[in-house]
């Protein structure tokens, strides 16, 4: 992370992530407000598994969303996506990564890679 001079803040990353998983969250919120769906997440009881963001519309239909503060999205990060498909089913409509890219695609397991830049509903 950066000061306001353009100096490294040294032991700050986690922090940035942080930021940009509140800065995503909000993003999801305000759209899924205006969907009148809601906005929770998923955690085991263990903590082995977590999924950031599940945004649930009507008749239980389902998107699981993941944050990365990267441009790149790689196997480990959408582990806990298709857990989630693999519980839930067809309730699961789509999985999506949110990163700091700048373009959108969709990755061969199906998971959505989606820039928060282009978010929108």
């Amino acid at each position: 992370m950066l000061d306001g001079l353009g100096r490294t803040i040294a032991g700050q990353g986690p922090l940035l992530g942080a930021l940009f998983e509140s800065l995503c969250t909000l993003s999801v919120r305000v759209i899924a407000q205006s969907l009148d769906a809601r906005v929770s997440h998923v955690r085991t009881q263990r903590g082995e598994r977590e999924v950031d963001l599940v945004v649930e519309a009507g008749a239980g239909r389902l998107v699981g969303i993941e944050v990365k503060l990267s441009a790149s999205v790689e196997a480990t990060d959408v582990r806990n996506l298709l857990w989630l498909r693999s519980q839930l089913g067809a309730r699961v409509r789509d999985l999506v990564v949110l990163t700091t890219g700048s373009q959108a695609y969709r990755r061969s397991d199906g998971v959505a890679v989606v820039p928060l830049a282009l978010l929108g509903p």
